[in-house]
């Protein structure tokens, strides 16, 4: 990767001193000549002048550099993240941004997204089977329509399909529940046990158990659907020695009919668990291996009228307050003489699947690209899940062709448009085109948007890397709430609580995750959704345009609309620009964020004398002093530079892409822990992980280890001030202190 020639001292934490005095930015090094003269009056003032005129300019430029608020950034509209856009400098193409956006939301109506959600709609289209093949041939006749060059990969992914013969069955005194739903990728029964109430299945209602005296050794668990995903349910039994879970959806939590069946996996991961950390392309052959995410019970998702039937025949004490705030008529906890029996058979079986591509070719860095994605496969309609999603995947693939054919944009950089299947298995599709590309895509695809489940209520939320919350503002800013042009999204929000209203962290079941933790490519998911509440239909059979009607207080081609100029306008605002607007400052206050929890608890138990004196925060705080001084001069950097040098842009777009991708840790191996990103990602080597070893200590666990917590620093701390010096520039250009 080719790095800008700018100066940049990375060790001391503080602001100040970004180059050498004497020498201008971008003004080329001149050696001393070797001749001497003797001095002259009119000498020593020429050098005493330029002396205050050198200091003069480096305090400026160190002021410049420093200053975090009000800064004038008219040199730099590409990483400008203000919302000013009427004076935004243009790109070569001289195509203003407002006529952009006009053509944008004029282009993508509410009637041809109605055709297209009609064309889409299925109610057989789960992962490949012939209907999703159907849909995916169709995509790829739209793209082909459009102008776009296209493709598509096929993988030949192992996923869990229900018992060939009959259901997986639950027993209970005496009692056989034959069940129509399962869980992917759940271990193997029969298993005998005594049935536990465990509420959620979050690990805090496991310690809820464990205050009461009440051991989970053994035990069936019961629990209720929502709060997190199936997987971190089952995970989180695994690590409590259940030996099977049931997993039932409350009539509180859910309105559809007590017999209604649940579908779902239960990998923790993303991608293929039997080719962890590389692509199951062509039949290749690798050592046999497994996701550490497979859990190693059964697992089962149950019918409400089954655990009504269980819960009113169980014994033991009442449940913590709380927990029998249900729809069920008697919550118990359950003895140790309320033996059930669980015995799951799925079938593991190999399936074709293919991903489906259409691009539009950028005119200057053609070679750097967004990807828009959605998933197209689900378990039965899957209206909401897949149908809107890719619709309007499409619409938007059209909308944008016809504003570069018929209005002359000309996109300085790729759009990529994905439709990915597998995605009910856990981003299957996605994981693998990512693991297949890895070494490419991260130097190549600058940010990932994901619309799976975009319209499934009336209230905005989001979930997005750092780098884009700003570009996520400035595009709620600019779009109309639905049916109501005259007021913008961002007009019925709080300038100063929006990104506490708004943006939610991204979980692992976040379809653009893998993106985010895996591949270090920043990405952003969105949706209209009903307040906190999870939509209640994905995973079954009654995701449909009806039901998705029933919980919208609005027309959903509006919202879908709506949805589409958000999607549409972060993509035209990062292949627009000169300058991509990704805001590399923004992880400065992040990491400032955690270096206070993380000093705090330190200071705190050295005080207790849990953690030696001798373990120093000093190293942690100067990385990120090292960050937070890179960000901010190459800031500086975009305001000295000439925004018509596409080489110059190309040199400092490359290194705000490497951000996110210098935050995933090169210490733990991707196969092992694929989720690397120190912030966003999963395992020990993240900066949560740090945090929970240092709860560990002051609780005394057993598994709290000063030296581990010594190397969870000091990998950290490097991972951070590596990525600092990448930011930073070229290396012969840094001052190494450290």
């Amino acid at each position: 990767m080719e790095e800008d020639d700018g100066e940049m001292e990375l060790i001391v934490p503080s602001d100040t001193g970004i180059q050498d005095e004497g020498q201008s930015l971008g003004e080329p090094y001149q050696p001393h000549s070797s001749k001497t003269s003797q001095p002259t009056t009119k000498y020593i003032c020429i050098v005493a002048l330029a002396t205050l005129s050198t200091f003069a300019f480096g305090y400026l430029i160190g002021y410049l550099a420093t200053k975090e608020t009000h800064m004038d950034t008219s040199g730099c509209r590409g990483l400008d993240i203000s919302d000013d856009t009427d004076t935004m400098i243009p790109t070569e193409t001289i195509f203003d941004w407002s006529n952009l956006t006009s053509l944008l939301r004029n282009k993508l109506t509410t009637h041809s997204i109605e055709n297209r959600l009609s064309k889409f709609s299925s109610d057989s289209h789960q992962s490949g089977s012939s209907g999703d093949d159907l849909i995916g041939e169709n995509i790829l006749r739209s793209f082909n329509e459009y102008g776009l060059r296209t493709w598509s990969d096929e993988f030949f992914v192992k996923v869990q399909d229900r018992p060939i013969r009959g259901t997986n069955k639950v027993t209970f005194r005496g009692t056989t529940f034959e069940e129509s739903g399962y869980l992917a990728y759940s271990g193997s029964g029969p298993v005998e046990g005594a049935i536990l109430y465990g509420y959620y299945g979050q690990m805090s209602d496991f310690r809820a158990l464990q205050d009461l005296n009440i051991s989970s050794n053994g035990k069936i668990v019961l629990v209720r659907a929502g709060k997190i995903s199936f997987a971190e349910k089952v995970a989180n039994a695994v690590s409590v020695n259940a030996s099977a879970v049931l997993i039932y959806p409350d009539p509180a939590d859910y309105s559809f009919d007590e017999g209604t069946d649940l579908f779902g996996h239960v990998h923790l991961g993303c991608g293929d668990p039997y080719t962890p950390g590389f692509p199951s392309l062509n039949h290749t052959q690798f050592p046999p291996a497994t996701s550490s995410g497979l859990p190693s019970i059964p697992a089962q998702t149950i019918r409400a009228s089954t655990a009504a039937a269980i819960m009113k025949e169980m014994g033991g004490g009442n449940p913590p307050r709380g927990w029998a705030d249900g729809g069920l008529q008697v919550y118990k906890l359950g003895g140790d003489n309320d033996l059930a029996s669980v015995d799951v058979n799925n079938v593991l079986v190999e399936k074709k699947i293919h991903n489906v591509f259409g691009v539009i070719k950028g005119f200057i860095d053609a070679d750097h690209y967004v990807v828009i994605g959605a998933q197209r496969d689900a378990w039965g309609p899957g209206y909401a899940i897949s149908t809107v999603g890719t619709s309007l995947l499409v619409e938007l693939a059209r909308t944008i062709s016809d504003i570069i054919s018929t209005d002359g944009f000309k996109p300085r950089r790729s759009i990529v448009f994905a439709s990915w299947s597998g995605g009910e298995y856990g981003t299957v599709g996605a994981t693998e085109w990512l693991e297949g590309y890895l070494s490419t895509l991260n130097l190549k695809a600058f940010s990932y948007i994901s619309l799976d489940g975009v319209v499934t209520g009336s209230s905005f939320k989001a979930s997005a890397s750092p780098l884009m919350y700003d570009l996520i503002k400035s595009a709620l800013k600019e779009v109309s709430a639905p049916n109501n042009s005259s007021r913008t999204l961002f007009s019925q929000m709080a300038e100063s609580t929006w990104e506490r209203d708004v943006m939610e962290p991204m979980k692992m079941a976040d379809s653009a995750y893998p993106f985010q933790a895996f591949s270090g490519i920043p990405s952003m998911s969105f949706r209209f959704t009903s307040g906190t509440e999870d939509y209640p239909f994905f995973g079954t059979m009654l995701d449909t345009r009806k039901n998705l009607d029933g919980r919208t207080s609005q027309n959903v081609p509006a919202l879908v609309k709506t949805a589409g100029e958000i999607a549409g306008h972060v993509a035209l605002r990062l292949v627009h620009d000169h300058l991509l607007r990704l805001n590399v400052e923004k992880y400065s206050s992040v990491f400032l964020t955690r270096l206070a929890e993380i000093n705090r608890d330190v200071v705190r138990l050295q005080m207790d004398g849990r953690v030696p004196k001798a373990l120093k925060m000093e190293w942690l705080m100067l990385a990120v002093g090292s960050y937070r001084r890179a960000s901010n001069e190459l800031l500086t950097l975009t305001q000295n530079s000439d925004l018509q040098d596409s080489e110059q842009c190309r040199i400092i777009n490359d290194r705000i892409m490497g951000v996110e991708r210098n935050l995933l840790s090169p210490y733990v191996s991707p196969r092992e822990s694929p989720f690397r990103h120190i912030l966003l990602g999963s395992g020990s080597h993240t900066l949560g992980a740090l945090l929970s070893h240092l709860a560990a200590i002051k609780d005394g666990s057993a598994g709290a280890d000063i030296d581990v917590l010594r190397n969870q620093l000091g990998l950290t701390t490097w991972t951070i001030q590596s990525c600092a010096n990448a930011l930073a520039g070229n290396v012969w250009e840094m001052d190494n202190q450290v």
